[in-house]
């Protein structure tokens, strides 16, 4: 006996297949949740990299003039447009005779630089491009088509700062970033640098000459113009051609814009420059070629010169230094950086070949070196993350903005539809036909519902229609049936069965009614005296199967209560009266509605197929030809979930359900008839404001933040503001039409700020269960039977 008994009481003790399932679905959650974290990181990641190829997130704008040049070397102001570093010593070089360094900033740009590309191959000319990090990410195709074709390139930051007012950091990030766009883009990286906002070297002042040693101390060779053709200032083709031009048969360094801006006129000018300067006897070459002929050019003489100081300045100052040329160039073999130290952090280790595929060295494009290893991965993930962004945000901006004008527009037509739909109901002749009276059943499922249960049935012991209650204790083990036994109240029947949830519960009711019309109801709703015979009026016509009461939030003195007696009002209520008069109710909520017996039973009963069998059986009554209204009169008073756990648990069940059912019954979109009406109006409207505009609702918070933050606060505060003002119109009107008193709206602006996402990511949540193949077992949420009889309750 002993033994049987312990056998007993292990098999009692070994869970069932409810919470074997139960357990399941739990365990599922988790992951789900991380997923949907990780999307919503992914998505922030993504805006946050778009912003900052715009400048928009870290930029700085700012650009210094005017400022000191005291602590700079004379021999440097004085010196050529090329600045490098030779032991530790800044030298300037300049642009041989008769020589042109032709050399483009900001780019590149997808207009124009693939035109400049063009006009250059056409005269047979080589430039050199200072390009943009941002702008090389987003169009590595140019600038792997610029150096294929024999130009050579250099950085110009990766945002377009002004590099005096940055921390060695930012400095360092904002070439390591360039080069790894390069590297990525056409599998190089490079040695020359042009700080943006910088010019002639006379230009050097105090704070920018600090930057430009840790540039040489880094590797880098910094370059300047000598003659400027301020193309950006668009003053006609014969003004560019003309300012371009050095004086006196002098070399330079040129300065053209292949970006930034409208640069037709420099698309008009460049090939008449080039033709003018040939004529004139005129080479082009690009950067490290201007060195290696400076270089031919000097020889031995300007070895001797560097010996000593004054020679050494001279030199740097009229004529190019050997020494400089000589160092660039082998550091190129030697995989040194120009000042013959190791390239320290910041600058891409040197292959000893400049071609990207190996080869002999091209001495115009000697600055560049083959891009290996972790720079060379790094650079194309850099590539290919900027293509997503900028693929991502811009489609996610029209996407949302479509989605915004119809959130308004969805806006406008409740407010029309309800507005009509209140003045016809509250006609003084509207009549639904001859009134009801004759009794119906009241159905009331219940499943430990101890606190509830008695201000429940006597609620509707003092209803002023006839009716009979049936209350379905679902397996109760809290003394339900008790305590609904114990009430003695007149016309209440209570059936015990076994647990098998709301939709069993309430099949049994219906299988038990006495009368042709049953009302539906939850075990912790408080119905007022006249609720049923309100309810019931709309059978008068015989075309409706079913009637939605309107639910009440009974709890709503608390933050979450009034956070969701809004969205009760505002949200189901009118969207109710929408719904109505479209003829496409979606949902007859499970506290408070009404259905003829014989429809019922002509679709089947409550479904187990989804969670939300109150939606599933509103769709599957309209695919059975009957209507189903709103009944605004007929009020019951719910008690919602007091804590945001057992809010996140309703709603997740709630929002999971509807699409379930949607799905279920998604053959009703090619269906003929009153299903094919609900197919191709309601569901559609459905599955767009109640599951598609809520999951993407939390970008266009996003958004809003991400612009207060990074790019216009006051602008962005104000437009939120506007939508705000908007839906508090909207609340306020839902408030009017339903006799609510306005204090709660108050508490609109956090309710948007803090619920409103909340519900967002339950139902974000919900997607990712059902795009998983995950399910969900029925939750029981705590009650405290705070509701009681209406006059009780604080409104």
């Amino acid at each position: 006996m002993t033994r049987n008994t312990s056998a007993r009481r292990r098999r009692r003790a070994a869970p069932s297949r409810f919470e074997r399932a139960g357990r399941r679905a739990a365990a599922l959650q988790r992951p789900r949740v991380v997923l949907a974290l990780v999307l919503v990181l992914g998505l922030v990641s993504v805006m946050l990299l778009d912003g900052y190829l715009r400048a928009e997130v870290l930029g700085d704008h700012r650009v210094r003039t005017d400022a000191a040049y005291d602590k700079v070397p004379q021999r440097i102001l004085d010196g050529g447009p090329i600045l490098t570093s030779a032991n530790g010593s800044m030298r300037t070089q300049s642009v041989p005779k008769k020589t042109i360094v032709l050399t483009f900033d900001d780019g590149p740009d997808a207009t124009y630089t693939e035109n400049v590309l063009k006009i250059l191959a056409d005269n047979d000319v080589d430039g050199t491009f200072f390009l943009v990090g941002s702008m090389i990410a987003r169009h590595p195709g140019i600038v792997k088509d610029m150096v294929t074709q024999g130009n050579e390139v250099g950085l110009h930051t990766f945002t377009h700062v002004d590099l005096s007012y940055q921390s060695d950091a930012r400095v360092k990030r904002e070439l390591t970033q360039t080069q790894l766009a390069l590297a990525g883009a056409a599998g190089i990286t490079t040695k020359l640098v042009r700080a943006p906002y910088s010019s002639e070297a006379s230009a050097i002042d105090n704070y920018s000459w600090p930057v430009y040693k840790k540039l040489g101390a880094m590797g880098y060779t910094s370059v300047f113009v000598d003659t400027d053709s301020d193309d950006w200032k668009k003053p006609g083709v014969s003004k560019i051609v003309q300012w371009a031009t050095p004086k006196k048969n002098k070399g330079a360094s040129v300065l053209f814009h292949d970006a930034g801006g409208n640069r037709d006129q420099t698309l008009k000018a460049l090939p008449k420059y080039i033709k003018k300067m040939k004529a004139k006897g005129y080479t082009f070459t690009t950067v490290s070629g201007a060195m290696a002929k400076s270089a031919a050019q000097g020889g031995s003489a300007q070895n001797g010169s560097a010996q000593n100081g004054s020679a050494q300045d001279s030199g740097a100052q009229t004529g190019g230094t050997q020494d400089a040329g000589a160092q660039a160039d082998g550091a190129q073999r030697s995989g040194q950086a120009p000042g013959g130290a190791a390239a320290p952090q910041g600058t891409p280790p040197s292959s000893g070949t400049n071609a990207p595929g190996g080869g002999a060295q091209n001495v115009d494009q000697a600055a560049h070196s083959k891009a290996t290893g972790t720079t060379l991965y790094e650079g194309k993930a850099l590539i290919a993350a900027v293509a997503i962004a900028e693929w991502t945000v811009p489609t996610l901006a029209v996407f949302l903005a479509v989605v915004g004008v119809a959130v308004m527009a969805r806006f406008a037509m409740m407010l029309v539809l309800a507005r009509r739909h209140y003045r016809q109901r509250n006609k003084r002749r509207f009549s639904w036909g001859p009134p009801v009276t004759r009794p119906v059943s009241v159905i009331v499922p219940a499943y430990n519902e101890k606190e509830c249960i008695a201000n429940t049935l006597n609620s509707l012991a003092q209803s002023t229609h006839p009716i009979e209650i049936i209350v379905v204790d679902d397996g109760s083990t809290d003394g339900t049936k008790e305590i609904a036994e114990s009430l003695g109240l007149p016309n209440v029947r209570v059936i015990r069965q076994e647990n098998a949830g709301k939709p069993a519960a309430l099949n049994n009711g219906v299988r038990n009614a006495s009368y042709d019309i049953v009302v539906m109801m939850d075990g912790d709703t408080v119905f007022e005296p006249d609720t049923v015979r309100q309810l019931v009026q709309p059978f008068a016509a015989s075309e409706i199967g079913a009637v939605a009461g309107n639910a009440k939030v009974g709890n709503r003195n608390t933050v979450i209560g009034a956070w969701q007696h809004i969205e009760y009002v505002m949200g189901f209520n009118l969207d109710r009266r929408m719904y109505d008069l479209l003829r496409c109710m979606p949902t007859i909520p499970g506290a408070i509605g009404a259905f003829r017996r014989q429809a019922v039973l002509e679709v089947g009963g409550m479904s187990e197929d989804t969670l939300a069998e109150d939606t599933d059986i509103t769709v599957a009554m309209h695919r059975a030809g009957w209507r189903v209204v709103y009944q605004e009169h007929a009020r019951a008073w719910t008690e919602a979930p007091a804590s945001l756990k057992q809010l996140w648990s309703q709603r997740y069940r709630w929002s999971y359900g509807t699409m379930q059912a949607l799905w279920k019954h998604r053959k009703s979109l090619v269906d003929k008839g009153p299903s094919g009406r609900f197919g191709r109006v309601g569901m559609p409207l459905v599955v767009l404001f109640q599951i598609v505009t809520p999951v993407f609702a939390p970008l266009i918070d996003l958004f809003t933040v991400y612009s207060m933050i990074f790019v216009d606060f006051k602008a962005s505060l104000l437009a939120w503001l506007a939508v705000l003002a908007i839906q508090l119109v909207c609340a306020a009107y839902a408030f009017l039409l339903d006799g609510e008193k306005y204090r709660y709206l108050w508490m609109l602006p956090l309710q948007q700020i803090a619920y409103r996402q909340m519900m967002y990511l339950v139902l974000i949540h919900s997607s990712i269960t059902a795009l998983t193949g995950g399910r969900l077992r029925w939750q029981k949420l705590k009650r405290t039977g705070e509701v009681g009889t209406p006059t009780g309750v604080g409104r």
